[in-house]
């Protein structure tokens, strides 16, 4: 499956999908963030690549492309590894006492635009 299909796949059966990856720790993560983002399970992911996309280092991208280039499935490496991305970053966010996550433009909700 390609990864826009996984992408696609979490918006209608998060569950099936996260069962496909294997990671019952990725997805009580996932549910653990989307609860606190307010957003649904698919809706987190989605989003968790939308902020890959636009504030992901090239480094970050560099180790995406080789992760999945090893891989025997790219498309799951690929999605894991935006998924830790982007729960590391919310989970540091949460940690440095940070209520107000930023959206995917990098702003704060609390914060004008």
């Amino acid at each position: 499956m390609t990864l826009g299909g996984w992408i696609g796949q979490l918006e209608s059966d998060a569950g099936a999908a996260i069962d496909a990856l294997g990671d019952v720790a990725l997805y009580a993560r996932i549910a653990c963030m989307a609860k606190r983002h307010d957003e649904t399970f698919g809706e987190y992911a989605r989003n968790a690549s939308r902020r890959f996309a636009a504030m992901a280092t090239d480094e970050e991208w560099l180790a995406l492309r080789n992760a999945a280039e090893r891989a025997a499935n790219p498309a799951n490496a690929a999605l894991g590894r935006i998924l830790d991305w982007s729960l590391a970053r919310d989970e540091a966010e949460t940690a440095d006492g940070d209520k107000s996550p930023p959206c995917a433009c990098g702003n704060r909700r609390d914060e004008p635009s």
